[in-house]
């Protein structure tokens, strides 16, 4: 469906998140009333201000509510983390509890209304913490915790005590993270390493264990917001905040389910801005993920497929496991922009080199064959029966002196090479401590990315433990294949965010003409005749055949003429779906007397069938062209979104489609196109012509035109199939299905 039973959405600006508004006025928008420039035509929004969490992640005074030091309760080990937080980072701490004068030697309050002091942040060790929210609604504390579980992630009573908590916190003005969350946001970072830092954002504070634990790998990291529920802190919030961070350079997120769509793609956008990369697992790709996640925080996971091209459209990178996302972050992180997209292979085995390599090009990187002057250069230090055309093989020996630093100099020294990939298969002391420090030193000295895989299984030895993973320099992984998607990972973020510009500032926010000719042929709550339909397309620019709808056999003889012979005819009413199922076409008409007969056949058909029909179509027959379909329908977390596959009879069978979410523009529907198995039709095959690629992006960038504007009067749109012609000739919608909300 394109429209949204849950009313439009606005942005609130002071809260800094997208909400549901329904009827009521736009809410501010920057700090000034909403106008309409700020939302699309669906009414969605178009901006999301930052939400200020400086207090958040650093207050300088907190409260602990329900604080406690008896042995055994377990509040105690809470407050004491707290505690010892608060002593490391210099926080004033004011514990709260009605029947205790102290907390761990620190003088306790009865109530908040007795604390010191307006403090920054709440943190909430009770089992009901709206009682607690609505009190501390005129203290004007900034943030508020809430540790306490049983939920949305319970069921529809625990989803309507969320409610209610989230109303309380919306009426009191502050900043709630939770429920359902954990400690992981006043964890021990590190503050002894440099260069640009991880920020992790999780759903589940377990997931994002292996991340954190990087900091013994000398990764920086500088938050950790463990989200759990979301009742009104979101994962959109935290990567906003993130990427205006400048410390961060790179986001890190376990996803189980996206609250806003609208909200989370405009946060990414504003990471693509601002060329921050974002890594994610998101969970859901199957259905018993989906169903686990849904139990685990009471979120929506989404049709994978659009969630898989909704973070792809604004450059999220999509992991799966854990491990992936750890290796894919410390290079995101860690590597500079790259100077060329070449990748060499140097290893001392052939074969070795020859299985990465094999291993790299079929992940879409570009191995270049090294000129002949840098592999005659190569040959002064390698043995001239070894092949160093990429990848290099340096046979071993080499690594053991002065030319082993010499080899990787003149591998990065050459233009065409912006990655240099060396695996280790295994520790061979003292030449891989040598070889290692190479790396390291080599590394310090370009901008180049220089990535080592160390395949031994112990990783305790002195050259992986000491000299590789005390380079901030050197990108370090255990696995080829975590290594491979790393990089291709690093070429992808960079080829995206060169030259990004954000679509929502070309969205449209004024409907157009053609909204207005459109809504008068609908018709709400039914489906439309092929014949309506095609005047829908029609109104917005994309071309239909010739065709007459008659309603005799005479006239459909007479309107042959006109529409040409050879001609084809179908029966067209509002409940027809699947004509040619039913035995509702008839194509190839060359005279009168057939088209008399095809007329008394479908009208016959249609009354055994017990279908009624407004006519029967006379259509101009084209031939010549590559079936399509587009179509736009509704996701219940993006609003409309827009598919374009192989159409025809067999679209359900082949299901070969790409899908965006509104707003796109030209570049992205031809990567829509690339995407599809059968991209090789469009470039013509088998002596058949190219096909107008030109006319196909702009029917895509009308459909999505009329999926924006139509959003809540069309539950859905498919024109199958659309005959794109030779290029220059333009496309045809052959068939549409249209059914109103």
């Amino acid at each position: 469906m394109l429209g949204s039973t849950h009313g439009t959405l606005t942005t609130d600006s002071r809260r800094g998140r997208v909400v549901a508004c329904g009827e009521q006025p736009a809410p501010a928008v920057h700090g000034r009333p909403a106008e309409p420039d700020d939302l699309d035509v669906s009414g969605r929004p178009l901006y999301c201000d930052v939400p200020d969490l400086d207090r958040l992640f650093r207050p300088e005074s907190l409260a602990v509510i329900g604080a406690s030091d008896a042995e055994g309760r377990p509040n105690t080990g809470i407050t004491r983390r707290l505690v010892d937080w608060a002593g490391r980072t210099g926080a004033r701490l004011h514990p709260v509890h009605p029947a205790r004068p102290s907390v761990f030697g620190i003088p306790c309050v009865p109530s908040v209304a007795d604390l010191p002091e307006q403090v920054d942040l709440a943190v909430l060790l009770v089992a009901d913490p709206l009682p607690v929210i609505e009190e501390l609604a005129g203290t004007k504390v900034k943030f508020a915790v809430v540790f306490a579980s049983g939920f949305a992630e319970t069921g529809e009573e625990g989803a309507a005590a969320q409610a209610r908590l989230a109303a309380a916190v919306e009426r009191s003005g502050l900043r709630l993270l939770g429920p359902n969350t954990n400690l992981n946001a006043f964890e021990r970072f590190r503050d002894d390493l440099d260069g640009p830092a991880i920020a992790l954002i999780t759903q589940s504070g377990h997931q994002g264990r292996p991340v954190f634990a990087l900091q013994e790998l000398g990764v920086r990291l500088s938050h950790w917001a463990p989200t759990g529920n979301e009742a009104d802190l979101t994962t959109a919030d935290f990567l906003s905040y993130f990427a205006e961070r400048p410390e961060v350079g790179v986001v890190a997120a376990y996803v189980e389910g996206i609250k806003d769509g609208r909200a989370f793609l405009l946060a990414a956008d504003r990471a693509a801005r601002r060329k921050v990369p974002v890594v994610a697992v998101k969970v859901g790709r199957t259905e018993a993920g989906a169903r686990t996640a849904a139990s685990h925080t009471g979120r929506l996971t989404g049709a994978d497929a659009v969630v898989d091209a909704a973070l792809r459209q604004y450059g999220v990178i999509r992991v799966d496991g854990l491990d992936e996302l750890q290796d894919t972050a410390t290079l995101l992180a860690r590597a500079r922009p790259p100077r060329a997209d070449g990748v060499v292979v140097y290893s001392i085995s052939g074969g070795t080199g020859a299985h990465v390599a094999d291993l790299a090009a079929g992940a879409g990187l570009r191995l270049p064959v090294l000129s002949e002057a840098r592999q005659a250069e190569l040959h002064q230090w390698i043995p001239g029966y070894l092949s160093v055309a990429n990848p290099v093989d340096s046979g071993g020996h080499p690594v053991g002196d002065e030319r082993g630093r010499k080899i990787i100099d003149a591998i990065l020294d050459d233009p065409s090479v912006g990655v240099l990939i060396c695996p280790v298969t295994g520790p061979f002391p003292p030449l891989s401590d040598r070889l290692a420090q190479d790396l390291v030193d080599a590394a310090e000295r370009t901008d180049k990315l220089v990535c080592v895989v160390w395949g031994s299984p112990v990783g305790t030895e002195r050259a992986y433990r000491e000299i590789l993973l005390g380079s901030s320099r050197v990108v370090t992984f255990r696995t080829v294949a975590n290594c491979v998607s790393a990089v291709r990972a690093h070429l992808d973020h960079h080829r995206f965010v060169t030259g990004y510009r954000s679509p929502f500032d070309e969205a449209p926010r004024t409907p157009s003409p053609s909204s207005r000719k459109a809504r008068a042929l609908l018709r709400p709550g039914q489906q439309l005749s092929e014949h309506a339909a095609k005047q829908l397309l029609r109104a917005y620019g994309i071309r239909v055949p010739r065709e007459q709808l008659v309603t005799s056999a005479a006239a459909a003889v007479r309107a042959a003429g006109p529409v040409g012979y050879p001609v084809v005819m179908k029966a067209s009413g509002a409940r027809i779906a699947h004509k040619s199922e039913l035995g509702l076409v008839r194509i190839g008409l060359t005279s009168a007397s057939q088209v008399r007969d095809a007329y008394r056949e479908l009208t016959d058909i249609a009354r055994y069938e017990d279908i009624a029909l407004d006519g029967v179509l006379v259509c101009q027959m084209v031939e010549r062209g590559v079936e399509m379909v587009v179509g736009a329908s509704h996701d219940e977390l993006f609003g409309p979104t827009v598919t374009l596959g192989l159409g025809g009879v067999l679209v359900e069978v082949l299901r070969d489609t790409a899908v965006r979410v509104p707003p796109f523009g030209e570049e992205q529907v031809r990567r829509m196109c690339a995407e599809l198995r059968g991209r090789a039709l469009l470039d013509g095959v088998r002596g058949r012509p190219p096909a107008d690629l030109d006319a196909l992006v702009e029917v895509v960038l009308r459909v999505q035109r009329m999926a924006l504007e139509l959003a809540d009067e069309v539950a859905e749109l498919d024109v199958n199939p659309l005959m794109v012609l030779p290029r220059g000739q333009g496309a045809v919608a052959l068939d549409a299905l249209v059914v109103c909300r």
